[in-house]
């Protein structure tokens, strides 16, 4: 056992696994409590507006700790900030069985596991990526790209092992289960305790953020995150409805075929990414996966049936499954010392495209009378941004 943790301890491998299932982490905090949302109206007698403001407080937490990470998480250092948020996911995941009961309020309790568990995600979001970047691995856009598959399988394990947990033992048994996903994040914690974390940026190399911000190609790699961020969601959200309407299945049967779908295919293209990074240039994958989302895009709009149209939901999934990681991956390159601040920055604009993408969508929808192929046709602006961007980004690193 000693020689397995003096391992650990010196394998940045190890370092990596443990940044795996980070991205784990953040799946299940982002995409387990959806799945009891109707549970919790039954249970708790809840409404649907106070349903939807759980996954509004969820990102909307995350955003906050995206920006306030730009220089706290400096001062903590990285072990210590990344095990606090696997604490807080930890407790979080536990708070949803326990704090309901406990604070005799049941939405006041499900609210502050909520808010506990989504801290824990924001410093995710900003952590995992740079410390994988930090390690000595010879295939840095491999890694960032296979990296951030590892979110995409965490999306699919919940919603399936989830789902067979409930055939097998009963929905009413959902607190156990939120019990059992908490072990995830506290195991990771005695893993990061252990494992080598690398300094991200020397001091001595560290660039201010005053620089950062008055780089033109930061600010174009912010729009493309954004854009990332909205390609992705505004057709994922759908993805369930798409399922529905085009194989005339249950709710249930949607969320597997839909948005499972969408996601096992954004996690492919982002584990083959990873393997077979040396044959294909990264600004090419991202230019080529920016003109296959645009014809996805139109496909799902114009296909002359439903399952045609799913059919190009979900290979949007692939097509976008580059978009995240390869921008950072990007600016990881072209602006070596910018650091956390640089990080974060990023994540808060990648949520930030998180939430407008599916909101002009729907805003659109709804201003032509609930019609919500119009307002994915509308949000094919982001994909097309993202090209253009692309053509602008240099590979070289710049001045």
């Amino acid at each position: 056992m000693s020689s397995f943790i003096t391992k650990v301890k010196k394998s940045y491998e190890h370092t990596i696994y443990a940044s795996y299932m980070g991205y784990i982490t953040q799946a299940i905090v982002n995409n387990f409590a959806p799945l009891l949302f109707l549970t919790f109206v039954q249970d708790y007698g809840l409404s649907l507006e106070q349903i939807t403001l759980i996954t509004t407080i969820n990102f909307a937490v995350q955003l906050t700790v995206d920006f306030l990470a730009t220089k706290a998480i400096d001062k903590i250092g990285y072990r210590t900030a990344v095990i606090i948020a696997h604490v807080c996911g930890t407790l979080g995941l536990v708070g949803m069985a326990v704090f309901p009961g406990l604070l005799g309020n049941a939405y006041v309790g499900l609210m502050t596991a909520v808010i506990i568990y989504a801290i824990g995600g924001g410093i995710i979001e900003v952590l995992i990526s740079p410390i994988v970047e930090a390690c000595p691995t010879e295939k840095k856009e491999a890694a960032m790209s296979l990296l951030h598959s590892f979110y995409c399988w965490g999306h699919v394990g919940v919603v399936l092992l989830s789902t067979a947990f409930f055939t097998l033992f009963g929905i009413d048994n959902w607190k156990i289960l939120a019990v059992i996903w908490a072990l995830v994040p506290l195991f990771n914690c005695f893993y990061f305790a252990l494992v080598p974390i690398y300094p991200i940026v020397e001091e001595h190399e560290k660039m201010p953020l005053r620089s950062l911000l008055k780089r033109k190609y930061f600010w174009l790699l912010m729009i493309v995150m954004v854009c990332a961020g909205a390609s992705e969601q505004a057709m994922s959200q759908w993805a369930s409805a798409f399922a529905e309407s085009g194989l005339q299945v249950s709710k249930t049967i949607g969320d597997l075929a839909g948005p499972c779908a969408f996601a096992i295919l954004m996690g492919t293209s982002r584990a083959l990414y990873g393997k077979y990074s040396e044959m294909i240039p990264l600004k090419k994958m991202m230019a080529g996966s920016a003109v296959l989302c645009i014809f996805c895009y139109l496909v799902t709009v114009f296909a002359p049936n439903p399952i045609i149209g799913l059919i190009g939901c979900a290979v949007c999934g692939f097509s976008v499954g580059i978009f995240w990681p390869g921008t950072f991956s990007m600016a990881a390159w072209n602006l070596p010392g910018a650091g956390t601040a640089m990080y974060a920055l990023m994540a808060l604009a990648g949520d930030v495209g998180c939430s407008s993408g599916p909101t002009v969508g729907g805003m659109v929808a709804d201003a032509v009378g609930g019609d919500l192929k119009k307002g994915i046709l509308v949000a094919i602006v982001f994909p097309v941004v993202i090209f253009m961007g692309i053509l602008l980004l240099k590979e070289k690193k710049v001045d």
